[in-house]
């Protein structure tokens, strides 16, 4: 037994001198200083605790230090960043001094890999001072909204090589920091993100210009994200010769640059919907005759030369379907809401294509949707009792009553045959009834009148009249549903 311990102490002392003999081993001489093994494995993880400490150096700063301070998160940002970088050139020189290199032995060497790489590494060094210099300077910040060489985004990140652009699609660019001060930059949120939009319109040459100018202003007014002050401008630019149109410009402030294409698509619906009401027209007259059909042509004038009177002629297809718009009026609720109200419906809801047989919602569900029938047929079947008790086909609208009033389904919603459905959704009603509180009351009314709605909610109309009218109840139904 001590013989066998003692040969296993010899062979444990064995290897630890085989390792230490590795580790011993010289691999060169650098500054006057001999590296082995251990000597490297020591510096790497000393320049790793360098790097470590570094990183906790900036995220310290940024989301403890600064914060408290009051800066901006594109100031924090680069002043972290900033610190970052010096805390890891000062322990890269504790480092390497720790090490017993002699720097006075390296200035040549230095000066010779300096030079090689300046001439090998010029676009990095480029780089690498175009990133100090935004850090410093900040003409770009982390946070802004900037345009360089046709790519628009949000600065995520400047690093002291690169700087990372987010844009409005999610797409993550990486960008050269020399590209920042090479070319000419618009930062939409340098010091004052509020910026001017400008629309262009033109209208027929007959419109009276007071007329546009009124229905382009009441388009401004009415979207949410236009500034009240500066407040909306519109310019007569002219007559446009070419095309026998007048052009107007509608100028517009906003406060958030991103949003700029959002908000000029909302402004040209509103526009839309202003111009319908006033009979104004955006569309030039023809000036030329184009004869797309010639041989119904040539038979209409043989018809009239034979002395019969021309036929009308079918189109190819009918005409057929419904606007979604059109659809929507159809529901009660609906039926008072203007054209600018639906579009926030018809924007936000989505369709979707269900084969036969497929369930749309079950028997006691939530009621998180209602739907629109675009196309094909829906049952409508009480499960309980296993009976049909309805069909619904396309142009018809299923399952209102569960969503306005937070319900679950009495019946179970089922295909049968290849369907369509456009569907409006709980967020989709919550935004319209948000931005227009007078649409639930019309809601409230409809459904008052209504004897299911008050029976789903388990109260009687005597019961209602006791303390509260039917009306009353339900639009405290909506508000609590809704949040309004």
């Amino acid at each position: 037994m001590e013989f066998q311990e003692l040969f296993n102490g010899i062979v444990v002392q064995g290897l630890f001198e085989e390792l230490s003999n590795f580790f011993s081993t010289h691999l060169f001489t650098f500054g006057g200083k001999q590296f082995s093994i251990g000597s490297m494995v020591e510096l790497l993880f000393q320049l790793i605790i360098v790097l470590v400490i570094s990183n906790l150096t900036k995220q310290l700063l940024k989301q403890r230090v600064f914060p408290g301070v009051g800066l901006n998160i594109g100031t924090s940002e680069s002043l972290s960043t900033i610190g970052s970088y010096v805390v890891t050139l000062i322990g890269f020189f504790v480092v390497i001094e720790s090490t017993g290199i002699n720097f006075s032995s390296l200035t040549v060497f230095a000066g010779a890999i300096g030079l090689g790489f300046g001439i090998g590494l010029q676009n990095i060094t480029s780089n690498f001072i175009s990133g100090i210099t935004l850090l410093f300077e900040q003409p770009v910040k982390v946070g802004d909204y900037i345009e360089v060489e046709q790519l628009a985004g949000i600065v995520e990140d400047i690093s002291i090589r690169s700087t990372t652009i987010r844009t409005i699609n999610n797409v993550f660019v990486i960008v050269p920091n020399s590209r920042f001060l090479e070319n000419g930059v618009v930062n939409w949120s340098y010091r004052d993100p509020k910026c001017r939009i400008v629309i262009p319109i033109l209208v027929v040459d007959e419109s009276d210009s007071l007329t546009v100018m009124e229905a382009l202003l009441a388009a401004a007014r009415q979207e949410s994200r236009v500034l009240a002050a500066p407040s909306p401008e519109v310019y007569f630019k002219g007559l446009d010769a070419e095309k026998s149109m007048l052009k107007f410009e509608l100028l517009v402030w906003i406060e958030r640059p991103i949003e700029q294409d959002s908000i000029k698509s909302a402004l040209q619906f509103l526009i839309e919907a202003e111009f319908r009401d006033r009979d104004l027209d955006t569309k030039a007259a023809p000036t030329d005759i184009v004869f797309n059909d010639l041989p119904t042509i040539a038979q209409l004038l043989q018809g009239i030369q034979n002395g019969s009177p021309p036929k009308a002629i079918a189109p190819d297809k009918p005409i057929s379907g419904w606007l979604l718009r059109d659809l929507l009026k159809k529901v009660s609720y609906f039926q008072h809401c203007s054209d600018v109200e639906l579009r926030q419906v018809i924007e936000k809801g989505y369709r979707k294509k269900l084969a036969a047989g497929e369930v749309i919602a079950r028997e006691n569900d939530p009621g998180d949707a209602f739907y629109l029938i675009l196309s094909g047929a829906v049952e409508v079947v009480v499960e309980s009792i296993d009976q049909q008790v309805a069909v619904r086909r396309s142009g018809e609208f299923i399952g209102e009553m569960s969503l306005l009033l937070g319900t679950p389904r009495s019946a179970t919603l089922r295909t049968i045959e290849d369907t369509i459905l456009f569907i409006v959704d709980h967020a989709n009603l919550q935004s319209l009834l948000s931005s227009h509180h007078e649409l639930a009351d019309q809601i409230a009314e409809a459904l008052s009148q209504r004897q299911e709605a008050l029976k789903s909610l388990g109260v009687t109309v005597t019961e209602a009249t006791k303390e509260e009218t039917p009306f009353q109840l339900i639009r405290k139904q909506i508000e609590s549903i809704f949040d309004l």
